[in-house]
């Protein structure tokens, strides 16, 4: 069978009926406002009907549609920052601390799961973290992993298992005891259990404007909801936040490949190579079999040759293991926070709205616990965590490298593309299937001929700060380089930071 080159979908919505929410066709005042309707969301929202509080979800598109929908489905009390990293910048006790809470934030996942019969394959399974180089460095980054688990009281060892589907081990660090889940279904089912007497969900309802205040006033696209408090549970909190500037923002390929052969025993694979590392995990559903492989990382929105991160993730599935086909693809986008510890709580120089931001790859677990721990806080309890995970935390040592490197990244990409913009002289440049920017009679344009030969022109400029926007070649959209924006051909607002969609050229 032929490779399909669908980038529309990802594994987890295979046979996955989803359900359908109103548009929100009038003005409310709700007590709570959330913003967006991923595990983040969802969470939160089921957390505080649950307290009684009135609350309203808004969701730009459909709920569990956006990141929840595009990850790997794992659960782990470690992060990809390393724990050995966390340990060196912000002390053993911190780093002790950050695994309770994202193993709470897992034991929350399998109890709602369990207590509700959510119906999404949640399953424990062993983590690992391997090499099969004998490059000195990545030898003792795993043993620096290994000493930091058990620092945790995670439960590791560091040997080989028989079955393990991998030859050639160098070394390696096992965390038993993780999970994986359908995070999609997952977030479906949660949805479910909400109490809607005290919570009504949105979906089609894109926010254009939040102003923090008492209340808070949120719009959309059509109407006003005022608040008391908000939950921006979008990913990256939208306009114009503190944070921004300390985040770098990537984007990673992932697939789902049909074997010839059987599965590998279930488990969380993180094959650690010179240049970054591979994440690669069985799952099997009533549709079959599929081994899942995620890539390496770039940053969004700077390369727009990007296809060649794609091919390369296809050719280590194909060397290491016996491939049927491709049957998915997709890509996922996360925010790497400065000092490797997420944003979570009240942004600087605001009073009632609260942000959960720089997940990086472990969206699935923080997302949750930011949902416990914002929910906590709304209704009078207060956490330890929160002190930990506050966006307004003081971190000079453990920031300042990121920092520097996301503003000159920003100051870079502002200067290059305003004084030496464009790669097209003209339309008749530009082929079917490409995109080009370029100037039209002294307007910074963003051009895309589709497969028919039809043009798509809007504005290249994007609406969250003034960068300009470069072609995403794999997935044919617009994504800016300096905050993580990404939009459609047309201009719609896919993700990220920016509230409004590229303008139409005058």
């Amino acid at each position: 069978m032929n490779d399909t080159k669908d980038f529309s979908t990802s594994v987890w919505y295979a046979d996955v009926p989803s359900p359908n929410y109103p548009q929100l066709k009038s003005n409310l005042e709700p007590d709570i406002v959330v913003i967006g309707g991923g595990i983040t969301g969802i969470t939160a929202a089921y957390l505080l009907a649950k307290a009684g509080r009135q609350v309203v979800l808004l969701e730009a598109k459909k709920i569990a549609s956006g990141s929840t929908a595009y990850s790997t489905g794992n659960l782990y009390a470690t992060v990809g920052e390393r724990l050995s990293n966390i340990e060196r910048r912000h002390g053993e006790k911190d780093m002790i601390e950050m695994v309770k809470s994202r193993l709470a934030a897992i034991d929350f996942i399998e109890e709602m799961i369990t207590a509700n019969q959510i119906d999404c394959d949640f399953q424990r399974v062993p983590w690992h973290l391997f090499t099969r180089n004998s490059h000195s460095e990545n030898e003792s980054e795993i043993q620096r992993e290994f000493k930091a688990g058990k620092k945790a009281g995670l439960e590791a060892h560091n040997t080989t298992l028989s079955d393990f589907p991998y030859s050639d081990i160098k070394e390696i660090t096992t965390f038993e005891n993780q999970a994986q889940l359908n995070a999609y279904k997952y977030v479906l089912g949660l949805a479910q259990l909400i109490n809607h007497q005290n919570c009504q969900i949105f979906e089609n309802t894109p926010v254009i404007k939040v102003k923090d205040g008492s209340p808070c006033i949120i719009d959309t696209d059509r109407h006003t909801v005022k608040a008391n408090h908000v939950i921006m549970a979008t990913h990256s909190p939208k306009g114009v936040y503190q944070v921004h500037t300390e985040m770098e923002v990537y984007r990673e390929f992932a697939l789902a490949a049909k074997l010839k052969e059987a599965l590998p025993p279930a488990a969380v694979y993180w094959d650690l190579i010179e240049s970054g590392q591979y994440s690669v995990r069985p799952y099997s559903t009533h549709d079959g079999n599929y081994l899942i492989a995620l890539g390496e990382p770039y940053r969004t929105g700077t390369l727009e040759e990007n296809e060649q991160f794609l091919q390369q993730i296809e050719q280590y599935v194909h060397q290491h293991f016996n491939v049927d086909h491709i049957a998915y693809r997709w890509a996922a986008q996360n925010y790497k926070s400065g000092d490797g510890l997420p944003y979570i709580g009240i942004s600087a120089l605001q009073w009632n709205t609260y942000i959960a931001t720089g997940f990086k790859a472990d969206g699935l677990v923080y997302g949750t616990l930011a949902a416990m721990l914002i929910s906590d806080k709304i209704v009078g309890k207060e956490h330890q965590w929160l002190e930990l995970y506050n966006p307004t935390r003081f971190t000079p040592i453990a920031s300042a490298k990121q920092f520097a490197k996301e503003t000159s990244t920003v100051v870079t990409h502002l200067v290059k593309d305003y004084l030496f913009y464009g790669n097209a002289d003209s339309l008749k440049e530009i082929k079917n299937g490409d995109g080009k920017t370029l100037t039209i009679d002294g307007e910074k344009v963003a051009a895309y001929r589709d497969e028919e030969g039809g043009l798509h022109v809007v504005s290249s400029v994007c609406t969250h700060l003034g960068c300009v926007v470069h072609f995403n070649k794999a997935e044919k959209t617009w994504d800016c380089p300096c905050h993580g924006s990404r939009f459609t051909v047309d201009g719609d607002v896919i993700e990220g930071p920016a509230y409004n969609k590229l303008s139409k050229p005058l």
